[in-house]
């Protein structure tokens, strides 16, 4: 009976644990995700000296970006909103990540909600 008490308590503290620390991961994978789509976008402003123009609400605005593939597109909804010569991309969660919201510009600047598990990356 004892064994059965130790147990359950074990489980009390681990489980919730687990599961932050994989969120955290998963959100850390969405971070990279929106470093390696940056990058793309870097490509296409060195080949053409500008980015290509995505207004803020368009429907599956990672589209053009073919040879970007996300890690954690389960997780993850990203958008780009982009003009010629700034970006803003964001990957925002869903589902038990439904909180975290990671967000990268042209300037490098990286910001991501509380519920990520981390606020600089």
């Amino acid at each position: 009976m004892i064994a059965v008490l130790v147990t359950g308590i074990l489980a009390a503290v681990a489980i919730p644990a687990y599961t932050q620390y994989v969120n955290t991961s998963r959100a850390r994978g969405a971070s990279a995700d929106l470093a390696a789509l940056a990058l793309n976008l870097e490509n296409r402003f060195q080949l053409q000296l500008s980015y290509p123009v995505i207004p803020a609400g368009t429907p599956n605005s990672t589209a053009e970006f073919a040879a970007w593939a996300p890690t954690q597109s389960n997780y993850f909804n990203y958008a780009v909103r982009s003009e010629a010569n700034a970006f803003t991309l964001t990957a925002t969660g869903t589902g038990a990540m439904a909180d975290c919201e990671l967000s990268l510009n042209n300037a490098n600047v990286r910001q991501a909600t509380q519920a990520c598990g981390f606020l600089t990356w």
